[in-house]
Formats: structure tokens, C-alpha cells, sequence
């Protein structure tokens, strides 16, 4: 017999989601980025508390880092397994990854932003980074307008058909 699921926590699928990314940049190219988390940070993603509004990628000493990314203390946790919410996080990425994404960054004045953090089939946690270019107020405006003339021409075309 199967051992009931506790209800609410994420055991693989996306545990958050950078929704205001696509919004604020082009994304050029994705990479997914393993992540070193401590226990209760993993049991804070697994119950979704995690925010990546204001989270950046970059690089420090030759290693990938998760800046400024929210993951609340988990309550039911020890005293002794206290953590910072925003510390860094390191990112686990291949030496050729880190310099082709350090490269992008410092020669095209790129920014690398992460885009969700998801748990893959084997429950480990991935971070999605987007190489991304920053778009300016008519890029959005351009946007906007291009995906509320696709909603129009959708319901158009259903309420002919």
C-alpha cells in the first residue's frame, strides 16, 4: 500500500517562478544550474515559499552564485539549522558553462536572471538561467500589444468558427 502524500509539498515540478523576467527582458539562450541548498531551504521549496523577483546570477572566484533569491526559514526547523533568507547560493555548473556565461555577461553586457526553480525526476533542485538582454519601455509596450492582438485574433477566429 502506498504511503500518503503530505499534502502541498512539491516533490518535482516548478517550486517557483520568475514571472516578471519575460516581462523586463528578451531571453536569448537557458541554462539549468544544479543548486546547493541546506535542508531546510529544500523544505522551503518544496512547500513553494521561495521568490525570485529580485534574484540575479553571477560569478565569483571562478564559481556561479544565486544572488538576492528569497527563501524563507522553514518554521519547523532546529535552532541550529537556521539560515540567512537572501544568502547566497551556489550554483553547480560545468567550467566550460561558466565561462561562456562570465564571457556573455562581461562582452555583450548581458545579465543572467533566473527564470524558476524547479525539482527534476529525481527530486534534486534546478535553477533555469536565461541569458537575457534588458528591454526598454516600447519593447514592452510592443509586447503588450502583440500578445492582446493574439488573445483578440484567438477569440475572433473561435467565435467565427
Amino acid at each position: 500500500m502506498a504511503e500518503p502524500r503530505k499534502k502541498g509539498l512539491i516533490s518535482h515540478g516548478i517550486a517557483s517562478q520568475n514571472r516578471k523576467a519575460r516581462h523586463d527582458y528578451f531571453i536569448n539562450e537557458t541554462v539549468e544550474a544544479g543548486l546547493v541548498l541546506m535542508g531546510p531551504e529544500v523544505k522551503s521549496l518544496r512547500a513553494g515559499r521561495a521568490t525570485l523577483t529580485e534574484a540575479w546570477a553571477g560569478e565569483r572566484d571562478g564559481e556561479m552564485w544565486l544572488f538576492n533569491a528569497y527563501i524563507p526559514e522553514w518554521q519547523a526547523g532546529s535552532y541550529m539549522a537556521r539560515f540567512e533568507p537572501r544568502r547566497p547560493r551556489k550554483l553547480l555548473l560545468h567550467d566550460r558553462q561558466i565561462a561562456t556565461l562570465t564571457g556573455a555577461v562581461t562582452r555583450e553586457g548581458a545579465t543572467l536572471v533566473p527564470l524558476d526553480i524547479h525539482f527534476n525526476e529525481k527530486g534534486r533542485a534546478k535553477v533555469l538561467l536565461g541569458l537575457a538582454e534588458g528591454k526598454q519601455k516600447h519593447d514592452k509596450r510592443a509586447a503588450i500589444a502583440a500578445r492582446d492582438w493574439q488573445r483578440d485574433k484567438a477569440r475572433l477566429m473561435r467565435d467565427k468558427g
